[in-house]
């Protein structure tokens, strides 16, 4: 019975945050799909002086909790942060808004970088 319970619990559990992690391959793949939204979570300071993927829009993490994007329910909603822990919260609260294509980059920035993929410096 105990088992059962548990089994039960992670089933439901593992559907309440469905998000997907993307490698930084699949991130650039899907940045040139169709109905895309890219959101970096990060501080504006990251934003500028670590550079940021083409197209993003910056929304630090810290907003989420005041903010409401029902805009995005019927687009993909490409998150990333520095590693991957913020976009990885963001993502989830994505999700209690109520939007259901939501993709984290897994290692965030970081890891893009260390693929050789590019960033953009500064404000556009």
């Amino acid at each position: 019975m105990k088992r059962f319970a548990f089994l039960i619990g992670v089933l439901i559990f593992s559907n309440v945050f469905a998000y997907t992690d993307l490698s930084a391959e699949q991130f650039k793949k899907m940045i040139k799909e169709k109905d895309v939204v890219i959101i970096d979570v990060r501080t504006p300071e990251e934003y500028e002086k670590d550079g940021h993927i083409k197209g993003s829009n910056l929304i630090p993490v810290q907003l989420f909790r005041y903010i409401y994007l029902p805009g995005l329910r019927d687009k993909k909603v490409l998150v990333y942060c520095r590693s991957g822990s913020r976009s990885a919260t963001a993502s989830k609260m994505l999700e209690q808004m109520g939007i259901k294509k939501v993709y984290n980059l897994k290692g965030g920035i970081i890891e893009w970088k260390s693929k050789k993929l590019p960033v953009e410096f500064g404000w556009k």
